[in-house]
């Protein structure tokens, strides 16, 4: 694909980006796809810049539209040791993907693909040994993808994020030695 930049969120961006993710979730509730059960008030401008100041926010433009955009960081937010992985890893040894999402102009395109691409060659070129990523059960497009690019079954638990409507989760992880 030409003229697509995956890179991390300016300050001047992080307006356009809390935009970006208002107007998905709108998308996605209004056609009665919202998988990730994102609600009017997440991802949300606190979020948005609490990632822009942890340098985890990201961004995917094409031809200067953001296209995506997702969080890439060392914190699960939530019970991860749970999970039934199959390396052991401590917290700072893996990368975990959040808030991924497309705007539904750019769905079909491969960009969630190059997104997640993105995030394992990240992961690799400094050092960490997996990526991991928690999905909402029944967030069936965010599976495909995720099993598609080779990341593997780690269990359904409750995480402890004190989410009523989404008592539990499933986790998937690519590990990078194997």
């Amino acid at each position: 694909m030409k003229n697509i930049e995956i890179r991390k969120c300016s300050k001047n961006e992080t307006e356009l980006t809390t935009k970006f993710y208002t107007d998905v979730v709108k998308k996605m509730i209004a056609e009665n796809t919202n998988y990730p059960k994102w609600r009017s008030d997440y991802p949300d401008h606190q979020s948005v810049i609490s990632a822009y100041e942890n340098e985890s926010q990201y961004i995917c433009l094409i031809g200067g539209i953001i296209a995506g955009a997702f969080v890439l960081n060392e914190d699960p937010a939530g019970a991860y040791e749970k999970g039934e992985w199959k390396e052991p890893l401590k917290r700072g040894e893996y990368l975990v993907i959040h808030t991924l999402a497309v705007d539904s102009r750019f769905r079909n395109m491969g960009i969630a693909s190059k997104i997640t691409e993105f995030c394992l060659d990240t992961a690799k070129n400094n050092g960490y040994r997996s990526v991991r990523v928690d999905v909402v059960p029944e967030n069936y497009p965010a599976e495909k993808l995720y099993t598609k690019l080779g990341f593997t079954f780690a269990g359904e638990k409750d995480l402890e994020r004190g989410l009523e409507d989404i008592p539990k989760f499933r986790l998937f992880e690519y590990n990078l030695n194997s």
